[in-house]
This record gives C-alpha cells, sequence and structure tokens, in this order.
C-alpha cells in the first residue's frame, strides 16, 4: 500500500449518531483508510477506492417485490443513493463491503430477495439484538470470506430482522448461522464485492472481524494502484 490512504466512502443516513459514525470510521481509518461519510442530503464524489454499504433501517419492500410492511422505518432517499453507488461501483470492479442493510441491498441490485422478517417466518427462533458477539457463524471453506476471515467459524453479533432469502446474480451464501440464516454472501464475478449480516465495525477487539475491514482498505489501495488501461478481472 502506498502511503496514501485509499478513499473509502461509507454510506448512512443523515440522522445516524455521531457515536455510530465514530465506529465507522475508526474501523477504516485504524486500517489504513481515508473515510468519507455518505448519505442523502451529502454530495457524492465521482470516484472511489473502496465502499461500504452501511448498516441501518429496512430497505422498501417494493424493490424486492414483497409485501410493504407498516411497522417498520424505511428510508427511501437512502435506498436510491445506494442503488446508484452500487450501478457505478460495481461495473468498475471497485471493492465493496456490505454490512447488515448493505448486505442485504447488494443482494437486492443483483436480483435476489430477502426474508422480510426472520421472527415470522422462523418459527422459535431466539431474538438476539445486540452489538455483542453473542452469536455463532459458520463460514463456507474455500470462500473468500473464509479466506479473509481465517476462520471457520466465529461469533457475530446480530442486529437485523431481516435476512437474505433467494441469492442474486452470481452470489453465493457462504455464510450461516447455527439456525440456518444467511450471514454471508459473496460474487463470484467480482474481486471484492462482499455482505455480512453482522456489523465488524462494533468488534473492535475481534481479529476474524478487523481482517476484513483491512481486507477491504488493501483492495481498495490495489485497485486505486492499478494502470488505467489494466481492466477489472
Amino acid at each position: 500500500m502506498s502511503k496514501h490512504r485509499p478513499l473509502i466512502g461509507i454510506t448512512t443516513s443523515d440522522r445516524k449518531s455521531q457515536i455510530a459514525w465514530l465506529f465507522d470510521w475508526f474501523a477504516v481509518w485504524r486500517h489504513g483508510g481515508r473515510p468519507l461519510r455518505l448519505s442523502p442530503s451529502r454530495p457524492t464524489p465521482m470516484y472511489l477506492d473502496g465502499l461500504v454499504i452501511g448498516g441501518g433501517d429496512d430497505i422498501q419492500a417494493h424493490l424486492y417485490n414483497a409485501e410493504v410492511q407498516l411497522d417498520v422505518r424505511v428510508d427511501p432517499q437512502r435506498d436510491e443513493l445506494e442503488l446508484e453507488l452500487l450501478e457505478r461501483f460495481i461495473p468498475a470492479d471497485t471493492p465493496v463491503l456490505g454490512i447488515c442493510r448493505g448486505a442485504q441491498l447488494i443482494n437486492i441490485y443483483l436480483g435476489g430477495t430477502l426474508d422480510p422478517d426472520i421472527y415470522t417466518t422462523h418459527e422459535g427462533l431466539k431474538r438476539r439484538r445486540t452489538v455483542l458477539p453473542r452469536k455463532t457463524v459458520d463460514i463456507v471453506g474455500a470462500s473468500k470470506l473464509h479466506r479473509i476471515l481465517r476462520v471457520s467459524w466465529c461469533r457475530i453479533n446480530s442486529l437485523h430482522h431481516q435476512a437474505v432469502h433467494r441469492a442474486g446474480r452470481g452470489i453465493e451464501i457462504v455464510a450461516r448461522d447455527r439456525d440456518g440464516l444467511v450471514q454471508g454472501i459473496e460474487s463470484r464475478d467480482h474481486e471484492f464485492l462482499i455482505g455480512v449480516q453482522w456489523h465488524p465495525e462494533w468488534l473492535i477487539f475481534n481479529r476474524p472481524q478487523q481482517r476484513l475491514i483491512r481486507a477491504l482498505v488493501k483492495a481498495a489501495a490495489r485497485h486505486r494502484d492499478r494502470p488505467v488501461d489494466d481492466p477489472a478481472p
């Protein structure tokens, strides 16, 4: 990696708390990236070295042909922003990491669907909503996620009530929790297009999770330093 930090855009809502944003900022900065907050009210740069689609509100149901739920909070302007960013940066093979909602949005962008409420569709599922690593996830061997985390299973946090259901184009499911819910996805067609259902930015002392952030920053640096006439793989 050169001495100049790669520019990593991180999407958020306009109402995200400063404390939550600081965790996002620190996760990227500590591994050599230059974090830039992106939200509907902020100008979007024409170029990024890497992109994080962050966690947040539910995604509008019509985007994946599901029934509208009246008791959830959505952010249509953010949905539009993030889909535009994916439309711009995925074809350029810019490294992209989706976190929680971000993993779901990547899957939707590529034509996949979501389970709109895991507690409705999975009877008896224990409710775990915590930033602490209280859930166990199994990682598919030989996957990109497995090579990055260097573990076959790990403990993660859980802040979601939706999950990937049908995988989108070129997407492989590479991690599930012990209840069978999808927790990790990755693209077969891109060097670094990975989504995780958990929040690695909150697990600042967890080495496998920090390897994931570090891998994104390193991939962004390689993308930035690639010769202009070098086609994306």
